[in-house]
């Protein structure tokens, strides 16, 4: 069973290093977070699934890296200079901002708010009497106006000289592979249908209704755009949203708490003809997960208009044959999809009447340790036979390993469960061959996280399975 509220997880983060908040020392700042040992780990281990399962298992994939700052012409020729807005509003009273489209959703989720404009969204506020969360009062709001979500910036070494250039952090890691489109076609010689992906972080001058780390200033995009011949865009969409399906599946979540769904006409983005998202239900709603769009050849005509570079694709077999690719974009928020596995693998359960044991359910292949070497006790040579097998499963294994000896053996099977390692290793004085009660010499008793069970078996044996 998932965590039924954010409070648990968020205990939980902070109390084993997966999420600290940002600059905390200092008071901290508003909607930012910090990924501690485990977090970072986690989040890495994700990233690199993702990496390996649709760049390097695939022949029609090839992988950038590209700069957070770009020329703010690309971002004109994109249009989210002109339209990537979100709408604000003032409580009067107490002077808090929030999102209008969130401060109507909070009030009623039922409110369809997609699409509409400031002025609409400034009459439904009024219309449903919504008070502010902060003060409580009703009807002191401002009318609701656009600003842009793009963070600006300035490159110049002297402050307010007029020589600086003010330029913008990404709003989104897609534009560079569209920009080096032409680039990566003429090194890569890909032919169509091929993909470009890249993974890195993400600014958006937003207001955030926190959420933990679910919707932040800065967070962590993994995408690609897909680009095919225009009659395939139907094909191939239904492709890659199974694929997505499909990843969902085997990351380890529940049917019951994923959906499918399709945006409305008012909502799609202003380069999109058709977007689905995958959503998840969090403690706070169902929320969006994945993202799947058809960019049409939206963005590759608009930077070959303003840029007045050829960004056509040529046929290899027919060269007279010239066209605008089209784009089917796969997004998996990293930052988003951290917070939802999370969510999926926590519980608390009920072993008996008085003991209670908080677990994460994760994946092995994401898991921020996937095997705890445990000795049973502080004695000097029996610490020092746990640290040679340390060391052999560290030679002979690519898993990410701990060493623990702190506190009792109990209190620390819990610990480890409480950071989702799949399997601990204890090291006892039957392994040194001192106690036959505990077991035989070069034996190791193994324990699983999810089914609590314990088995014996020999070293060598342990190292064969784990290498297998």
């Amino acid at each position: 069973m998932p965590a039924q509220s954010l409070d648990q997880l968020v205990s939980l983060c902070k109390r084993r290093g997966f999420i600290f908040p940002g600059s905390d020392i200092y008071g901290g700042l508003a909607n930012s977070w910090d990924y501690g040992p485990l977090g970072t780990e986690l989040k890495n281990a994700i990233r690199d699934w993702w990496w390996e399962l649709f760049v390097h298992k695939r022949q029609d994939m090839v992988g950038i890296d590209a700069a957070i700052m770009m020329n703010p012409k690309v971002w004109e020729a994109s249009g989210h200079v002109a339209n990537f807005n979100d709408a604000m509003i003032d409580c009067k009273n107490c002077r808090s901002r929030f999102r209008a489209d969130h401060l109507i959703e909070q009030f009623d989720p039922k409110l369809s708010v997609e699409g509409k404009s400031p002025k609409e969204l400034t009459a439904l506020i009024v219309e449903k009497k919504i008070p502010c969360p902060s003060c409580g009062k009703i009807g002191q709001y401002t009318d609701a106006r656009t600003f842009n979500l793009l963070f600006r910036t300035q490159l110049g070494v002297v402050q307010d000289d007029e020589k600086n250039q003010d330029v913008y952090l990404r709003g989104e890691i897609a534009q560079a592979m569209f920009v080096n489109f032409k680039n990566i076609l003429t090194t890569s010689r890909k032919r169509l249908p091929f993909g470009i992906a890249s993974v890195g972080k993400v600014f958006r001058n937003e207001i955030t209704p926190g959420n933990f780390t679910f919707r932040t200033l800065e967070f962590d995009l993994m995408e690609f755009e897909y680009f095919i011949e225009s009659g395939e865009w139907e094909k191939t969409f239904e492709f890659w949203l199974s694929e997505q399906k499909k990843w969902v599946k085997e990351l380890g979540f529940s049917d019951e708490r994923i959906r499918i769904r399709e945006h409305t006409a008012d909502e799609l983005s202003h380069y999109s003809k058709r977007t689905v998202d995958v959503e998840y239900k969090t403690a706070f709603g169902w929320k969006e997960m994945f993202g799947l769009a058809y960019r049409t050849d939206f963005d590759l005509k608009n930077h070959m208009e303003k840029s007045g570079q050829d960004l056509q694709y040529t046929d290899p077999d027919e060269p007279t044959k010239k066209f605008i690719p089209h784009v089917i974009e796969p997004t998996f928020g990293l930052s988003r999809l951290t917070l939802m596995i999370l969510l999926e693998a926590y519980e608390e359960e009920k072993l008996a009447e008085d003991d209670i044991r908080t677990v994460l359910h994760l994946h092995p292949k994401i898991a921020p340790v996937q095997l705890a070497i445990l000795p049973l006790s502080k004695k000097e040579h029996l610490i020092e036979k746990a640290q040679e097998i340390y060391k052999q499963i560290s030679e002979k294994t690519n898993l990410r390993l701990d060493f623990d000896v702190t506190g009792s053996i109990g209190k620390r099977y819990r610990r480890q469960d409480e950071i989702g390692t799949p399997k601990c290793v204890t090291v006892d004085f039957g392994t040194l061959g001192e106690d036959t009660a505990q077991g035989e010499k070069d034996t190791v008793t193994i324990r699983d996280r999810d089914t609590l069970k314990q088995e014996r078996m020999s070293i060598s044996a342990l190292i064969d399975m784990l290498r297998g």
